[in-house]
């Protein structure tokens, strides 16, 4: 199955040299350019791709008013936002996240990451630098306003493992780091977050460590439990 892979970028130039990079790899198509975040929005409609590689900086609705239109929308409700960013530990990475960005890299990332990327989050996971997991991400995501009250009462809906795997899942840790840690198989931990997801409504796992955040099972600073 190929994946459909919308490039949004007001630099022609980038744009390019990502779609050189994207059509020459079997699996992976670029369905479309956009040069502005309302373009991009649009494009995402039209051309039904997969994964959007959404810039911050833009003109005409910037990348992070772009990812919030299209994850809103329930007709994309399969539509994953990589976020493409000059500087990690840019404080619009994290409320592009929020927005529902599905994650984020550096624009120099070598063309493998980024193909890799593509496919992992393409695959419903989570793209999150762990450098920004750990520091940026629960930094910020400590000041955004606390989860409604909705959201609330599904946390305590969670299952203790859950919320213990949950709180992994937001210091970043990957399943089979999880499994490591709690002697238990990958595909089990792939299970518990599912079903945390399912219930937080979530989009993904990126969606995941908003709400651990949001919903106070950590801070910014918390130590990973012994």
């Amino acid at each position: 199955m190929t994946i459909r892979v919308l490039l949004a970028d007001d630099q022609a130039l980038i744009r390019a040299g990502f779609k050189m990079i994207i059509d020459a790899e079997p699996g992976l198509e670029v369905a479309g350019e956009a040069a502005d975040g309302r373009e991009a929005v649009e494009l995402a409609r039209t051309t039904r791709a997969d994964v959007v590689l959404m810039d911050i900086r833009m003109p005409h609705a910037d990348g992070i008013e772009a990812t919030r239109r299209i994850c809103e929308d329930q007709t994309l409700s399969g539509v994953r936002v990589l976020v493409l960013t000059t500087f990690e530990e840019d404080d619009n990475v994290v409320l592009a996240l929020e927005a529902g960005a599905s994650g984020f890299l550096g624009k120099n990332v070598p063309p493998a990451d980024l193909v890799s990327a593509i496919r992992v989050v393409a695959d419903g996971e989570a793209l999150l630098s762990p450098r920004a997991t750990r520091g940026l991400v629960g930094r910020f995501l400590d000041q955004l306003r606390p989860a409604p009250p909705q959201t609330a009462a599904a946390l305590a809906l969670l299952t203790e493992r859950e919320r213990e795997i949950l709180v992994l899942v937001a210091h970043g840790l990957s399943n089979d780091d999880i499994g490591r840690r709690l002697y238990v198989s990958p595909l089990t931990v792939k299970t518990h977050v599912n079903r945390a997801m399912a219930k937080l409504d979530a989009r993904d796992r990126a969606q995941l460590v908003v709400l651990a955040y949001r919903g106070g099972l950590l801070r910014a600073g918390d130590p990973l439990p012994g």
